[in-house]
């Protein structure tokens, strides 16, 4: 279940806020040397002011690949190349691109609820099968069965509150 909690926080670092984040860059793959690399790999990505992310390249004959990497993204940046400094401004998103992100981060959140009420059935289904099998009594079940409903209530209820505080960060302007 926590599991579950933490993967959904790490997809929500993903989706594009107005703000501009080291980890929005972590898709971005760049083709030098013969293959295919991580962005993180082949410079320093900072975070100068709130709306910009700056790629700092370590090998200057890499600059052109990491540019191309991050404008064919997909991730509807423009790259700003000045020597081995990549500047990339994070345009300001629009209202309706705004409720499609949080469409997306509710998505997300449903994901995650759905996997934790997995856990959940399977828990259930384990003590269900051991009470079967005579290897723990009526008193036991009933209170591991309430231990797992509090542990998915609370996992429920901090994905809830992720969704809120993730929605909240997207609609602001």
């Amino acid at each position: 279940m926590h599991k579950a909690v933490d993967v959904l926080k790490h997809e929500f670092s993903g989706l594009r806020t107005g703000r501009a984040t080291i980890s929005m860059l972590d898709p971005v793959r760049v083709d030098v040397y013969g293959s295919s690399m991580p962005l993180n790999q082949v410079g320093t990505i900072s975070v100068p002011e709130p709306r910009m992310i700056s790629v700092q390249v370590w090998d200057k004959s890499n600059a052109k690949a990491v540019e191309k990497a991050i404008a064919s993204s997909g991730l509807g940046l423009n790259p700003q190349a000045d020597g081995q400094l990549i500047r990339i401004p994070i345009p300001e998103l629009n209202e309706q691109r705004r409720k499609e992100l949080s469409k997306v981060a509710g998505q997300y959140a449903e994901q995650a609820r759905v996997a934790v009420r997995g856990v959940r059935r399977d828990g259930m289904d384990s003590l269900k099968k051991l009470e079967k099998d005579h290897e723990i009594g009526e008193d036991d079940v009933k209170m591991w069965q309430e231990e797992i409903q509090r542990l998915t209530d609370e996992s429920i209820k901090r994905i809830d509150d992720a969704l809120a505080q993730k929605s909240k960060e997207i609609m602001q302007v």
